[in-house]
């Protein structure tokens, strides 16, 4: 699992209560939410995030 790393967002009070509503709907927190929308942006701009690798993990324990 890769690491989540903390910051502070400023988002509009609308746009973020569109986004809550958004999450309630499709069970998710709205932290969750954001998530999936910025990895859906990467996914259609082809900018995915490189996976680990996972063989380097697993050797190291």
């Amino acid at each position: 699992m890769s690491k989540k790393k903390a910051f502070a967002l400023r988002i509009n009070e609308d746009m973020l209560k569109a986004i809550e509503k958004w999450a309630g709907d499709e069970f998710r927190s709205t932290n969750g939410q954001i998530e999936w929308m910025l990895m859906q942006s990467l996914k259609q701009a082809k900018r995915n995030p490189k996976q680990e690798d996972r063989t380097t993990d697993e050797s190291d324990s």
